[in-house]
């Protein structure tokens, strides 16, 4: 994560050896060397950016089988291209800011700091243990002897895969007496659906790859379609074909508008979000029960309600004349943020409590982070002066409602003038005093309670409801065994960093949260759609689909961007992306470039995600594209006109339903 000491540290490190180049970083685009401004900047980058891209060139490149070395000499061979000197060659900082900036070699040096401390402290991560599988594997004896003892391999969400694990799986598979390269001895099976592929946002997965898989089986006639489904009615198959087909379509007009690459007219268009494909009906005789449904009135309802507040009411209404009428049947609200499903649970226990059987998953997710929002909490009030401490504490409150979103970074810039202001400071708004009182609340907490009960104090101000008091309670009991009675601030920030850190305490699970209690029977569950994959419910209902809820676009970082209108890790990845996919390229795209290809992957995958959406459905689906709508969920009070979501008039036109209002 972010926030996690190694990648800190890595940061921290990367910054003292690169004064100059992070002194670039700082002035970014119009500094007029005012002090507030140079402390508010330095604690985005240390805080925010740095440790975003260093997540990003890890995740992406040590995937891959890149080394730091590797990624510097991508970075050199960009500079030399495009005519440009490294920051290490204009230490004076006065040439044009866009011209000399690398981004790649900071991410190197990143990579490198953190490799650097994974060895001095004998670590390793996930791809080190691919890497050093993989190590044991070049050794041909050993290959051998693990290729003799494993028969063949099946893999399932190959999709989701990164290529050191296809590279790990290929070899475990093929025969130990056979050619490593002939595809005759090798036993793989690998199942996947490159157009569910929704995780490559935040993993190193890329669908490309299985695409390019399952290209090559199919030239050697050894490829499987499964295009079938007997889950939904069809007239829910047809909607998700033709979104489909339809978002391809609309791809391909854009790429035939816009150059991607100004400096590569040659370069080929971006990949579509979708392997193109139609998915039919089973046959008659299928033998699972109730293949294909019939449809709950017209399958397909697509609406427009005035707001947010109509659509809610609109879904407790629909949801409560289903299970009166079919009390076995199940239904399911996606949605694509955990404020949304927050918003709508809230609504429905408002207004129909327990009539309306509702299970919100976000609140049943929220128990684990209750060890984590506790120990940023708790090193604020240990050690209030450092600013890191500071933001991640205000990050509490802001992401839990207490305060209202502003820019944390330039209140924790200066602790000691937010904690307590002097007279001589500017006047402050009611939001920035609102955030103060809480903050300074917690620290005159701990001069008055002992650490044990100002835990349960933390807990209290954060409005824990009964489930994460019981968390907590959990947590306070497993601090106080390793803490052998001593109950000092410190020795309990000791234990309970580990705990954190390695995500060994399990949180108190009152209502169970397997896979099964979000499908049970008469019941309404509240659930985001990437974590809807892989389930389905007889009614699904799709609220919130305005353009900037989904497919959304990539935006720049609102604090960070005196760096331009870019987001630095969201470039790095596409650059690093454009070299794994194609090693022989001779050419990365430039950060304004990459930046474009960035936005394009990230509506490709959103658009993925819709389509996992809509054919989670079984009898019915409800869409609703609100008229009124927030652009932020942080602010309920302030709905705006918006545009829904760009499939929604097409599907309306082809379908015709008649939306009930």
């Amino acid at each position: 994560t972010l926030d996690h000491r190694l990648i800190q540290d890595a940061v921290d490190g990367w910054i003292e050896r690169n004064p100059l180049a992070f002194q670039q970083l700082i002035e970014g685009n119009g500094f007029d060397g005012e002090e507030a401004e140079r402390l508010r900047r330095w604690s985005v980058l240390r805080t925010a950016v740095l440790p975003n891209v260093a997540l990003t060139v890890v995740r992406e490149a040590k995937s891959s089988g890149l080394l730091p070395g590797d990624v510097f000499r991508l970075s050199r061979l960009e500079v030399q291209q495009r005519g440009m000197r490294s920051p290490q060659d204009n230490p004076e900082g006065n040439v044009d800011y866009g011209a000399t900036y690398d981004g790649l070699a900071i991410a190197a040096g990143l990579y490198e700091a953190y490799e650097t401390l994974l060895r001095s402290r004998n670590l390793m991560d996930y791809d080190d243990a691919i890497l050093g599988a993989l190590r044991v594997l070049d050794d041909p004896d050993q290959r051998s002897r693990w290729q003799s003892q494993i028969f063949g391999v099946f893999e399932d969400e190959a999709q989701d895969s990164s290529p050191l694990q296809n590279r790990l799986i290929s070899i475990l598979a093929a025969s130990a007496q056979g050619d490593k390269g002939n595809a005759n001895s090798t036993n793989l099976i690998r199942v996947g659906d490159p157009n569910q592929a929704i995780n490559s946002t935040f993993t190193p997965a890329d669908p490309i790859f299985f695409r390019r898989f399952c290209q090559t089986c199919g030239e050697r006639d050894r490829l499987a379609e499964m295009n079938q489904s007997g889950r939904s009615s069809k007239v829910l198959i047809d909607a998700a074909n033709f979104a489909l087909h339809w978002i391809n379509q609309k791809f391909e007009e854009t790429a035939q508008e816009r150059e991607f690459y100004p400096e590569q007219p040659d370069a080929p268009p971006p990949i579509l979000p979708f392997l193109p494909q139609t998915i039919r009906t089973v046959d008659p005789n299928d033998p699972q029960p109730d293949a294909n449904p019939k449809p709950l009135g017209p399958g397909l309802e697509i609406d427009r309600p005035d707001t947010i507040h109509d659509t809610a009411e609109h879904i407790a209404r629909r949801a409560l004349r289903l299970f009166e009428k079919y009390p076995n049947y199940n239904a399911a609200v996606l949605v694509r943020t955990n404020d949304q499903g927050r918003f709508l649970a809230d609504a429905f226990a408002e207004r129909y409590g327990d009539r309306l059987p509702v299970y919100e998953v976000g609140r049943s997710d929220r128990q684990s982070h209750v060890p984590g929002e506790l120990l940023r909490l708790l090193r604020f009030i240990e050690r209030p002066h450092s600013p890191d401490n500071l933001k991640a504490a205000l990050k509490v409150l802001s992401d839990r409602k207490l305060i209202e979103s502003q820019d944390l970074d330039r209140l924790a810039s200066r602790p000691e003038a937010f904690l307590y202001p002097s007279p001589l400071e500017p006047f402050h708004s009611d939001r920035r005093r609102s955030a103060q009182n809480i903050c300074t609340a917690f620290l005159r907490a701990r001069l008055q309670l002992t650490p044990y009960n100002l835990i349960s104090f933390v807990c209290f101000t954060l409005g824990y409801d009964p489930t994460e008091l019981a968390t907590a309670e959990k947590l306070i009991d497993e601090l106080r065994q390793r803490g052998a009675g001593d109950g000092r601030l410190g020795v309990i920030l000791e234990h309970l960093s580990p705990l954190v850190a390695n995500e060994t305490f399990a949180p108190v699970d009152a209502e169970g949260t397997s896979e099964s209690a979000y499908m049970r029977a008469g019941q309404l569950t509240i659930i985001t759609m990437h974590k809807a994959k892989g389930l389905d419910w007889d009614a699904v209902f799709m609220p919130f689909l305005q353009a900037n809820n989904i497919p959304g676009q990539a935006r720049p970082p609102l604090p960070a961007q005196f760096l331009g209108e870019i987001d630095l890790a969201e470039c790095i990845r596409a650059q690093l992306r454009t070299y794994i996919q194609n090693p022989d390229v001779q050419q990365l795209p430039a950060l304004e470039e990459a930046w474009q290809e960035a936005n394009q992957l990230k509506l490709a995958e959103n658009y993925r995600l819709l389509y996992v959406a809509l054919t989670r459905a079984k009898r019915y689906l409800y869409l609703a594209a609100e008229q009124q709508a927030p652009f932020s969920w942080n602010n309920l009070d302030n709905l705006q006109g918006m545009q829904p979501c760009p499939l929604v008039a097409p599907l309306e036109h082809r379908h015709s339903p008649r939306a009930a209002r």
